[in-house]
């Protein structure tokens, strides 16, 4: 069978299991499989697929069908426009979360050498991005978790940032020995009760408590602590978060003014805050 063949009935397979983007999915784990880019595999769609990858294809659209995510299987996920590598130990970075990184830049770029920290960095999908576009500035990526550390550094040096980043491994903003002009973060938010059930991204990414904001709830108690007069707090939230997450904010002395972000589905989806 041509490679077509075996692309066409990777499509079948995922469609007739309700895999969403079926079309997309067996495109990228057929490259994956193949060690193809793009152009590559349109250009061999009429050769005889190498027989010695089909036990491979066969792994891959197995792990699929069991829920796991091609961004684990293929440990590769574009992020605002750069490829990240994912494992099972990071959050897999979303599309909406580039709107987080559009409005720090936005906010970063009133400074001359911002001094910016990304909490719950995870990949350091965040950080990266951020030190890419803006080669001026002093950046700290945050984790709790030493193995997700380990992920977010490999990417540092993949997009050779890594001596511009720091990464500290502890709880949220604690670990940060100086004051920051901005605080980027992406922490926990989801509700307990929405929790999925057989979810393979990590537990502690995802979990924010009853409300989804027990964690930025914590993040809220130290931020004065580490935050430069005039500077910006910014941080996505999920769907029906915002009353609770402004009232939240508008309980903290030094800050001056709350803005809030549609994606574009219309949920709000960033908070911005200034601080006195």
């Amino acid at each position: 069978m041509m490679l077509k063949d075996y692309l066409n009935q990777a499509c079948r397979i995922f469609t007739e299991n309700n895999i969403d983007d079926a079309s997309l999915e067996s495109e990228v784990l057929v490259r994956h499989v193949l060690s193809y880019e793009r152009v590559q595999l349109y250009q061999n769609m009429g050769q005889e697929f190498p027989t010695d990858k089909l036990n491979a294809l066969e792994s891959v659209i197995n792990r699929r069908l069991k829920g796991e995510p091609s961004a684990y299987i293929t440990n590769h996920k574009e992020f605002y426009g750069l490829d990240f590598y994912v494992n099972s130990a990071v959050l897999i970075p979303r599309p909406e979360t580039e709107h987080l990184i559009e409005k720090t830049l936005s906010v970063a770029r009133r400074y001359e050498h911002p001094v910016i920290a990304d909490i719950g960095t995870g990949s350091g999908a965040i950080a990266i991005s951020l030190a890419t576009s803006l080669p001026s500035a002093k950046l700290f990526a945050v984790d709790i978790s030493f193995d997700t550390l380990k992920v977010a550094d490999i990417n540092c040096y993949r997009h050779k940032v890594h001596q511009r980043i720091s990464l500290l491994c502890g709880n949220l903003l604690e670990p940060l020995q100086e004051k920051a002009d901005i605080i980027a973060a992406n922490l926990p938010y989801v509700r307990k009760g929405d929790m999925p059930a057989n979810s393979f991204e990590p537990k502690l990414a995802l979990d924010g408590g009853e409300d989804g904001l027990d964690v930025i709830r914590l993040l809220f108690q130290q931020v004065e602590d580490k935050m430069n007069a005039g500077g910006h707090l910014l941080l996505e939230i999920g769907l029906g978060q915002k009353d609770s997450v402004v009232a939240l904010l508008k309980e903290i002395e030094s800050v001056k003014d709350v803005e809030v972000i549609p994606d574009l589905g219309g949920i709000d989806r960033i908070v911005c805050a200034s601080f006195r």
